[in-house]
């Protein structure tokens, strides 16, 4: 069994506007469509490590540990944006999503990384997912890949959109008391397609959060 993306976004269509108008107000909640059957909604069961543009592998990027062990490994396979703002907003998706993973290996909300990175909508999608896996009894193992990153910034300049794909045929749950491995057959159901609504930082330039968390499962869109 592998553990799919708990809160599922079924209302996709009205994204473009909708994220960017939106974020910042915390007001507007993701759908909560729970599929425990592997992973998180961003991952069907966990792949993660760092990648090789957008979230480069820093263990302690703000000065918050971000570090996942060895067999956890979230790869960051996009471009850098060149503008600085969407570049630090991905990077900083990236370090929510490892932030997500670390809580689960942690077996914990309340670790320092997810409430640096997390703020409304996108801490409540980050603490679902962490509490799934460890109600499940659960931590994750393998490579969870994320691609065909994309950005897009709000008028006001504080807010940036980060999309992109999540490949999971690689990432499973893992049993922690008998240490088994939940592996599957690989299916639509390892793509995912995903859109994070980053906001700044109140008092920290250089710091952006996961304000709202869109994703649309079986994505053929990312095959």
């Amino acid at each position: 069994m592998k553990r799919r993306p708990l809160p599922v976004s079924v209302a996709l269509t009205a994204t473009a506007a909708l994220l960017l108008t939106a974020c910042g107000s915390g007001d507007d909640k993701s759908s909560d469509n729970d599929k425990v059957t592997g992973a998180y909604q961003g991952a069907k069961t966990p792949k993660g490590s760092a990648s090789r543009s957008g979230a480069p592998a820093v263990d302690n990027p703000d000065g918050v540990d971000v570090s996942l062990p060895k067999d956890m490994n979230l790869v960051f396979d996009w471009d850098k944006p060149k503008d600085k703002n969407e570049a630090a907003a991905m990077d900083d998706a990236a370090n929510y999503l490892r932030a997500i993973y670390r809580g689960v290996n942690k077996r914990t909300t309340k670790d320092a990384a997810v409430t640096a990175y997390a703020t409304g909508d996108g801490l409540h999608y980050a603490n679902t997912q962490i509490n799934a896996w460890i109600d499940g009894g659960w931590t994750a193992t393998g490579t969870l890949r994320h691609y065909d990153g994309t950005t897009r910034s709000a008028p006001n300049g504080k807010s940036v959109e980060v999309a992109f794909c999540a490949d999971s045929g690689k990432f499973f749950g893992k049993e922690i008391k008998t240490q088994k491995i939940l592996k599957t057959k690989p299916s639509i159901e390892d793509f995912d397609y995903f859109k994070i609504v980053m906001v700044k930082f109140p008092t920290n330039e250089g710091l952006w959060q996961a304000s709202k968390v869109f994703v649309e499962a079986n994505a053929e869109k990312c095959q």
